[in-house]
């Protein structure tokens, strides 16, 4: 940048020197500052400023029709703020129950809930990791450049939705 302004007051300098002064002033115009009270602002909301404006109402989300892509970003965060919210709950209950955490999994177990109960909990727990493992592991071929194309964006997401949902399914099957 200094080296642009040294090149052009060595063009333009010497020129700029020899202007006559009173050429200069001539062609300058003259500028008035009128003082007026200040304005106290109107006490309205932002709807009746817009309203009385006449601008329009911006859209919001409710006019767009629910995409896969949308949802499954959505359902990222969604799933990143669950596996927050488990890492929170277990590290609370390790440090604060008065027995160990494996004694509670064994008392769930004794109480003969039934399979279809415990593996709907198992899967609950796990289909957020496992949504959340997969959908990152799609992110970071995206970071490559690879599968960007609308079709193909389209194509991973139902299949990261299968894998993810299968990968629950089996560690829900599994036992502990």
């Amino acid at each position: 940048m200094s080296l642009m302004f040294r090149l052009a007051g060595r063009r333009w300098g010497p020129q700029l020197l020899q202007l006559d002064s009173a050429r200069v002033l001539s062609q300058a115009r003259t500028v008035t500052i009128k003082c007026a009270p200040a304005v106290a602002p109107r006490d309205e909301s932002h709807d009746e400023r817009n309203m009385r404006l006449v601008r329009p109402q911006s859209p919001h989300l409710t006019i767009y029709k629910p995409q896969l892509t949308s949802m499954l970003s959505i359902s990222h965060r969604a799933t990143g703020m669950v596996l927050t919210g488990y890492t929170v709950l277990f590290s609370m209950a390790a440090v604060y129950l008065d027995c160990p955490l494996e004694h509670y999994i064994e008392q769930l177990r004794c109480a003969e809930i039934g399979f279809g109960s415990i593996y709907a909990l198992k899967f609950l727990i796990a289909f957020p990791l496992t949504y959340h493992f997969w959908n990152g592991i799609r992110h970071l071929i995206w970071d490559t450049g690879k599968f960007l194309t609308i079709r193909e964006v389209y194509a991973t997401g139902w299949a990261m939705l299968a894998v993810a949902f299968a990968t629950a399914a089996v560690v829900s099957g599994m036992s502990f």
